[in-house]
């Protein structure tokens, strides 16, 4: 019976599909993919379900496939053509899941203007489809197999997505609800959400940076109004972030966030123009939002996002106010 136990025990485990870990590293709450090249260069792609992408794409910078001699071609959508070029060649087990297929094949997109201080994104028109665990305190990104389920004891959301008429997706960008001061409030969550703080913002939230950069949350101007008016004793920095020089963001601390039901806090968020949100991302999701969840929230846990059965799920560490 032992025998028995043990060979069942044995078939059971080797059904499970195991997770694949991709090369990444993290820097200031920020999750980088870094996939090698078999020339040994290696991409630093950022992973920001808030970011751009489209038809099951990642994107590259145009200057990086030119460096990389990558053959390109124009690739006709509905919404205009864009230039696209083949999957890099990278060394195995350094390696990228391949796109999912789609209308221009399976291909990666360029970026004519390019992004400083990364090489390309894997956003939201690369990250559906698929399971993906963001394990901040680990340090760990994990492509899930098709057979994951949630652990027990872990706390799962929906996460809404704008949709077609038949239930089709229509973009990536995903959508939860959080509490703050008691209320629900729609986010888009945004693991690529960008901070710049200046002096007087460093010297208010002792936040370490990299190059400068954090990992932040947005507010948009109206409902950071109303936080102040409401709770003069949250803090407020008026010039807090320049992430964007010409225009200057205020930022405020938060004291308690509860996101799937488990409280974070303090946190900072950084101001954003209504239009930002209410106009721009409305016009991408199903719904208004009034900022964004990102990582100086999400670095407290283990994050899974099932893309096909659109929900997410946090497990928390010990970090997390109960």
């Amino acid at each position: 019976m032992i025998l028995v136990g043990m060979l069942l025990a044995i078939s059971a485990s080797a059904s499970i599909d195991p997770a694949r870990a991709l090369p990444t590293v993290f820097e200031a709450g920020r999750v980088y993919a870094v996939p090698e090249l078999k020339s040994g260069q290696v991409l630093k792609l950022l992973v920001d379900t808030g970011g751009g992408g489209a038809k099951s794409m990642y994107w590259i910078n145009a200057d990086v496939a030119k460096q990389l001699k990558l053959a390109t071609h124009i690739c006709k959508l509905s919404s205009g053509p864009i230039r696209v070029t083949g999957v890099p060649r990278f060394k195995r087990s350094r390696d990228l899941p391949m796109p999912l297929n789609g209308p221009c094949g399976t291909a990666v997109m360029l970026n004519p203007e390019g992004a400083s201080g990364i090489d390309g994104q894997l956003g939201a028109g690369y990250l559906p489809g698929r399971i993906w665990t963001i394990d901040y305190p680990d340090r760990q990104l994990l492509e899930e197999p098709a057979t994951w389920k949630p652990a027990k004891g872990t706390h799962s959301i929906p996460m809404g997505f704008l949709r077609d008429r038949n239930g089709t997706l229509l973009t990536g960008f995903p959508r939860i609800v959080v509490q703050i001061d008691g209320k629900p409030l729609d986010m888009l969550l945004d693991t690529g959400a960008t901070g710049h703080p200046t002096e007087a913002g460093l010297s208010a939230s002792h936040i370490a940076t990299v190059n400068g950069f954090i990992a932040t949350s947005y507010i948009t101007t109206t409902m950071l109004n109303q936080w102040h008016k409401a709770h003069t004793d949250w803090p407020v920095v008026v010039e807090g972030d320049n992430l964007f020089p010409h225009h200057p963001s205020r930022t405020i601390r938060v004291p308690v966030v509860a996101i799937a039901g488990i409280k974070v806090g303090p946190v900072w968020f950084t101001e954003r123009p209504d239009r930002a949100f209410h106009q721009f991302m409305a016009s991408m999701m199903d719904k208004q939002t009034e900022g964004a969840i990102g990582g100086n929230i999400l670095k407290h846990f283990v994050m899974t996002l099932d893309y096909p059965r659109a929900t997410v799920d946090f497990d928390c560490s010990a970090a997390c106010l109960h």
